[in-house]
């Protein structure tokens, strides 16, 4: 019975279209996020997944980057994005970088 759950739950999670492993309650909560934070992501960056068309930053679909790499920009800041470490909490964060890093098909490391 037990093996037949992680199927199952495999298989929905492949539906789900989330090909990255990303829990899909993190995504959504990044997806939300993405255009709620101050400033928000979508004031600079270029998306799709987020109807996001900022002219400021790189273009996300394009970079694809991996949520690490999203992950080291929000709490660093990176150019003129500024850092977030203090307008989010890790978890915030680390559920934004699964929504990029899952919306561009972004690598696993970088």
């Amino acid at each position: 019975m037990r093996a037949f759950a992680l199927v199952l739950a495999s298989g929905l999670l492949a539906l789900s279209g989330n090909s990255h492993g990303a829990d899909a309650s993190a995504v959504a909560r990044g997806k939300t996020l993405f255009s709620t934070v101050s400033p928000a992501c979508a004031t600079c960056h270029t998306l799709q997944a987020a109807q996001a068309q900022g002219q400021i930053g790189p273009v996300l679909d394009e970079i694809r980057p991996s949520a690490q790499r999203v992950l080291r920009a929000l709490r660093a800041g990176l150019g003129v994005m500024p850092s977030y470490a203090q307008r989010l909490s890790e978890e915030d964060m680390r559920a934004l970088a699964s929504f990029v890093s899952d919306a561009t098909g972004g690598g696993t490391q970088d």
